[in-house]
C-alpha cells in the first residue's frame, strides 16, 4: 500500500469547518501523482511518450469528520489493471493521525494518447513498471466491460 502525509490546511476546510469534499479529491490527486512519479512516470516521461492520465469516476465514501490542522494519511493500492494496462483502477483511504479510516474511494481511469486524444495502452517500459507493483488482494484484471460498469450517458440540454 503506498500511502502519503498531509495536513488540513485552512484552505481546505469548507463551511461546516471540516475537510471539504474538494480537499479529498485534491489529495487523491496529488497521492496518484506522487506514487506515478515514483514508477517513472513524470511529466517529462509522460509528454516524451505523448500519455497523460484521465479518471472516469471516483466514488466517495465518508465515515467521519476531520478537522483542520491535523495530519492525515491517503493510501493508493492499485486494484485492478487491463493487460495492455490501458485501463486501471484504485482504491483510496484517508487516515486520521490515529490511523483511523475515515473515508474510502474507488476511482477508474485510463490513459490518453495526448497526440490523438483516444485511450491508448502502455508502452512496455510503463507496462513492466506497473507490474511490478504490489497488488492488492482483491486485484482483478479489467476488461472494457468493467469500465462500463455504471454506463452513464450524456444528456444534453439542447
Amino acid at each position: 500500500m503506498y500511502l502519503k502525509e498531509f495536513e488540513i490546511r485552512w484552505s481546505d476546510i469548507d463551511a461546516n469547518r471540516h475537510l471539504g469534499n474538494t480537499a479529498y479529491i485534491n489529495y487523491m490527486s496529488h497521492t496518484r501523482m506522487a506514487f506515478l512519479n515514483e514508477l517513472g512516470f513524470n511529466q517529462k516521461s509522460m509528454a516524451d511518450h505523448h500519455i497523460g492520465p484521465v479518471v472516469f469516476y471516483e466514488h466517495m465514501y465518508y465515515f467521519k469528520e476531520v478537522f483542520a490542522g491535523k495530519p492525515v494519511k491517503v493510501s493508493l493500492e492499485l486494484v485492478g489493471m487491463s493487460e495492455d494496462g490501458m485501463f486501471f483502477e484504485f482504491h483510496h483511504n484517508f487516515y486520521d493521525g490515529k490511523g483511523r479510516n475515515f473515508a474510502h474511494c474507488e476511482m477508474m481511469g485510463a490513459w490518453i494518447d495526448m497526440n490523438t486524444r483516444a485511450l491508448t495502452g502502455l508502452g512496455s517500459e510503463f507496462l513492466k513498471n506497473f507490474n511490478a507493483v504490489e497488488k492488492s488482494p482483491i486485484f482483478r484484471t479489467l476488461t472494457k466491460e468493467d469500465t462500463r460498469k455504471y454506463a452513464k450517458k450524456p444528456m444534453d440540454l439542447v
